[in-house]
């Protein structure tokens, strides 16, 4: 995968005076145009590398070949890091490529590259797709956490907007949205109230800032754990209504697909039809109805009733809103 492809490529400049785009592609087994694009995006993730042209020309990092990364700045290393850790890279790949960098990266800077490798967790997919726009925001809120810095906030939150002082403690995702996990800071001081943690989604930030420095992660805390504790809370309030469905064959998967963690395909045969039956939730009657009511050629809801009901109702307004007025008119004349 590509970022774990830039840490192998980077490491391979540290030993060599000089590398061509085709030697590379030859080590990494990719194609030239690939390993050009790769060199080409270490350079404009600030790594110190240039082009030679012409006759024996090919990529070298400035200074000469090195065996570590003592060429690379403070902000260069976390530039790496923050793509790396942004990347949508297999999970395996990118904990591989990260580890990589963390480990080679010059020991003034470990401390706080580490800091952005423990903080940021790549999740698996619930809630609507955000623009990658949201990429900016969480290279800021990355290098807040790695310079123990508190960040100040303007959220567009659902009850208006608001000045936020937060210290980040976790940048999350969950497919492509991103959130933070942060707590205020505890009056003068910059540790952070764990008692006030909360979540707030990266796509509602309007303007952010680096604040004061702050104590920076309390020892002990566990991002990971604390992570999924979160997702499991918003999960019971998205899915506090349950309705159990027989769904086509061909649509098991794509349904599956779109209700994410809200929908179990429950362990039992399929019907005489060939159907399955799944469990899907969300946290009201009519948000769950009007979810299943695109999927109506291929579910049938069982129960409860109260989901069956919302449906009827809901094609009921649907078919008031979009009747034909000559129709109309027939029926009453």
């Amino acid at each position: 995968m590509r970022a774990d492809r830039l840490i192998q490529a980077l490491l391979l400049l540290q030993g060599r005076q000089q590398i061509t785009a085709a030697q590379l592609a030859e080590e990494l087994e990719v194609s030239v145009p690939t390993a050009r694009r790769d060199l080409e995006a270490l350079s404009m993730a600030g790594v110190p590398i240039y082009p030679t042209r012409g006759r024996g020309g090919g990529w070298r990092l400035v200074g000469g070949a090195r065996t570590d990364l003592t060429g690379l700045t403070e902000g260069e290393v976390t530039s790496l890091l923050i793509g790396l850790a942004q990347s949508a890279t297999a999970e395996p790949e990118r904990i591989a490529a990260v580890r990589k960098l963390v480990s080679a990266a010059p020991a003034p800077f470990r401390e706080s590259a580490q800091r952005i490798a423990d903080a940021t967790v790549r999740d698996a997919p619930w809630g609507d797709v955000s623009d990658a726009g949201e990429a900016q925001t969480v290279a800021e809120l990355q290098k807040a956490i790695a310079r123990n810095r508190c960040v100040d906030l303007e959220y567009a939150g659902s009850r208006g907007p608001s000045s936020v002082t937060l210290v980040p403690l976790v940048v999350g995702s969950r497919g492509a949205r991103w959130y933070v996990l942060g707590a205020p800071p505890v009056a003068e001081s910059g540790r952070a109230d764990l008692e006030r943690l909360r979540t707030y989604r990266v796509d509602r930030i309007r303007a952010i800032e680096l604040g004061r420095p702050s104590d920076g992660i309390p020892s002990g805390f566990d991002a990971r754990e604390e992570w999924a504790r979160m997702v499991d809370r918003v999960e019971g309030l998205r899915g506090t209504v349950q309705a159990t469905i027989r769904v086509e064959p061909w649509a098991v998967r794509a349904l599956c697909d779109r209700f994410g963690a809200q929908a179990r395909l429950l362990d039992t045969a399929p019907d005489a039809e060939g159907r399955s039956t799944v469990t899907v939730g969300a946290h009201r009657t009519d948000a769950l109805a009007e979810q299943l009511a695109g999927w109506t050629a291929a579910i049938e809801v069982i129960a409860p009733q109260e989901v069956r009901t919302a449906l009827r109702e809901l094609g009921e307004r649907i078919a008031a809103a979009y009747s034909d007025p000559v129709d109309e008119g027939l029926r009453t004349g």
